[in-house]
């Protein structure tokens, strides 16, 4: 009799085992309700579809090392199987349930969701931890959601992840690096591991190559376990969701503006169709901005409440988002692809599909991330439609035509593994003692050129060694900030120069998405204003200016807004700059202030980032700069306080590539200073001798 099996209650019957697939089928047996006195929630709860396969869910989990749940959206997988481990017992004697999400703005709503279904105050016994934020009480919570990255840190000081009992890898499917390095670890710690559970679930995964993948055909090491191994044959279990037929309406001839085409959809779904929310695909923040502007003007008396929602989102406007919609209104949700998978909205009936979405893809030869408009997957596109119907028979308007969907869109998306820098995850590797990255157990490959790339920037910033291991201690202490290695190199620089306080400031700034709010129609107003915070040395510097405003308006939210300053970005600064002190006390570094020199600053910044330093080409008229490693050419994007200002020599932050290669976050720097900061990367040209 398996552990979790209460008395009284029926031991389910198995129909079929295909030991082949490690699939089976159960004729589903009610599983007993929980009881919370939670009636209307706990009855929502058995509406789910996945609520009749609790039993079978909880018997493979039972007796196989790994279970993949193929649960299509809305099945109710998410919130619900950590629920039902935990009732099962998989959370007694002090262990954890785990269950990651690849964005940070699902782990917050899905950790919200189940700790109201269970009764409980988030952040005890259900909490969540994300980047800079954990919302999680030691020995108390049970259920814990969190980020693929938050886990992976995690194992740097507990590699085997022993408090875990079971870890769920929720939207698999998404394939983010970060999700296919735990994959990857996972299979190791399981070997090491017999005992502990994983479950992978997704809405549109292969099954079959997952299964094949975690099939650990285990070494016997001797060692006597209390409890017999679980099977290494991975289980495969299909739930459906509770979707309703949803019709798909594709253009007729392909458009030239989707943005305008998008908005013109909305407009007409509402003028011509019956009630129901809309949801509508655009590609980032830029692009949302512009169509809730659109919208908006075009909906002062006709009932639309037009909403954004992308990652960068603030709470109170996430929770708006979430909000039942008011009586007689119609709510229009423009989304970046967070809604494809991650979350679900209530409500929603009409789905506008305008079949981009952003997508980082890294040029390893040229060192260069591009974040491209790309048109989606197949697999996209049915999970975007799967949105129209979760409530009632839905439809689904595509801005492109059924010709383009069937012989021209890609059937899947390419895992970011293989189009990412990999700098950030060959430092983890090494400092979890994994030596032979390119050996590593990867589910999709990364290309040799990405990890020779990624090899050679950490070797020239001295994180690893000639023997590609880390460097100690600047090696190990990069491994521990959870932040891009460049950035750490900076800011374990600053205690050398004696600016450590300040520096962790512009760490924190670089690390939110934008402290400025977006204005339209106020440029003028806009500019002004940021002229007041600019500093001739540039954007590091005038971020510095906006950050001692901010403490000096006592952290006003109304200061924020008279300046165009995202008051939630400088909240959330304040907190992961606090986070970061509190990290370099620990390291055994004690900040310091520069006052008001910025030379030492500037160099410094210099020290993590000195291979992004460029020189503005002679007699340019366009402010045209060319990059010293690549003689790439590059310009000052629009945004930085040094735009039209072109100093000679320049370090960027990042570049991004439009109609041209532009540098982002911009300092202007002495030439010398490259040679004092990195005499292996760059020696001064000797002038060519005179002839005779």
């Amino acid at each position: 009799m398996s552990k979790y099996w209460k008395p009284g209650s029926e031991r389910p019957r198995t129909v079929l085992v295909d030991d082949e697939e490690g699939g089976v089928l159960f004729v589903s047996t009610p599983a007993s309700s929980s009881g919370f006195g939670y009636l209307s929630l706990e009855r929502q709860r058995q509406r789910l579809p996945v609520y009749k396969y609790r039993t079978a869910i909880l018997y493979l989990v039972e007796n196989h090392a790994t279970t993949i749940i193929v649960g299509e959206t809305g099945s109710g997988k998410t919130t619900q199987i950590p629920q039902y481990l935990k009732e099962a017992g998989w959370a007694e004697g002090g262990r954890v349930i785990a269950c990651t999400q690849p964005r940070r703005l699902a782990v917050q709503s899905v950790a919200s969701r189940v700790a109201e279904e269970m009764g409980v105050k988030l952040g005890e016994e259900v909490g969540y931890t994300i980047r800079f934020e954990d919302q999680t009480k030691p020995n108390v919570t049970k259920i814990k959601f969190l980020t693929d990255g938050v886990l992976l840190r995690e194992m740097m000081d507990d590699p085997l992840l022993i408090k875990y009992s079971v870890i769920m890898v929720d939207e698999a499917h998404e394939r983010s690096l970060s999700t296919d390095m735990l994959l990857g670890l996972l299979k190791k710690v399981q070997r090491r591991r017999p005992q502990l559970r994983i479950i992978i679930s997704s809405a549109t995964i292969d099954a079959k190559s997952m299964a094949t993948f975690f099939h650990i055909r285990r070494r016997n090491i001797g060692q006597a376990t209390e409890d017999p191994a679980p099977s290494e044959l991975p289980a495969t279990l299909s739930v459906e969701g509770k979707g309703y037929n949803v019709e798909i309406h594709y253009v007729e001839e392909p458009v030239s503006d989707y943005l305008q085409a998008a908005v013109d959809t909305v407009m007409s779904i509402h003028d011509k169709e019956p009630p129901g929310d809309i949801l509508v695909f655009l590609t980032g923040q830029d692009d949302i901005d512009a169509a809730v502007q659109l919208l908006t003007e075009d909906a002062q008396n006709n009932g639309l409440l037009v909403l954004p929602l992308y990652s960068g989102l603030s709470r109170a406007d996430q929770d708006l988002i979430f909000s039942p919609t008011p009586k007689g209104k119609r709510k229009v949700v423009i989304s970046t692809n967070i809604a494809e998978t991650s979350l679900t909205l209530e409500g929603i009936v009409y789905v506008v599909d305008s079949g981009f979405s952003k997508q980082r893809f890294y040029n390893p030869i040229a060192d260069i991330e591009n974040l491209v408009v790309a048109p989606i997957s197949k697999a996209s596109a049915r999970q975007r439609a799967g949105r129209a119907g979760r409530v009632r028979p839905g439809k689904c308007f595509r801005l492109y035509t059924e010709e383009y969907f069937v012989k021209e869109m890609p059937a899947e998306g390419i895992p970011e593994m293989q189009r990412s820098s990999l700098v950030s995850c060959v430092v983890q590797l090494k400092a979890l003692g994994i030596d032979n990255i390119l050996g590593f157990d990867w589910l999709a490959s990364p290309s040799p050129e990405a990890m020779i790339r990624a090899l050679e920037v950490l070797y020239s910033l001295g994180i690893l060694d000639e023997d590609a291991k880390l460097t100690s201690p600047t090696g190990f202490q990069v491994a521990e900030i959870p932040l891009d290695p460049m950035i750490s190199k900076m800011i374990l620089s600053a205690d050398t120069f004696g600016c450590s306080e300040e520096i962790i400031t512009i760490a924190a700034v670089l690390s939110v998405q934008s402290i400025w709010v977006s204005v339209r129609g106020a440029q003028r107003e806009f500019d002004e204003v940021k002229l007041r915070f600019a500093a001739a040395e540039g954007d590091h510097v005038t971020y510095l200016n906006v950050y001692k405003g901010f403490i000096h308006s006592g952290k006003s939210s109304q200061w924020c807004y008279k300046n165009y300053i995202n008051y939630q970005a400088m909240k959330k600064v304040v907190d992961i700059r606090e986070q970061l002190g509190r990290l370099l006390r620990r390291l055994g570094i004690v900040l310091k202030s520069c006052e008001r020199d910025t030379q030492v600053l500037r160099k410094a910044i210099l020290a993590g980032f000195f291979a992004h330093a460029c020189c503005l080409e002679e007699f340019s008229p366009n402010g045209m700069y060319k990059t010293i490693k690549s003689s790439r050419e590059v310009y000052i994007h629009p945004s930085s306080v040094l735009f039209r200002v072109n100093p000679k020599w320049v370090v960027y932050h990042s570049l991004v590539s439009t109609d041209k290669h532009y540098m982002r976050n911009v300092i202007a720097i002495d030439p010398s200073w490259l040679i004092e900061a990195a005499p292996h990367f760059y020696q001064l040209r000797k002038p060519n001798p005179a002839p005779y």
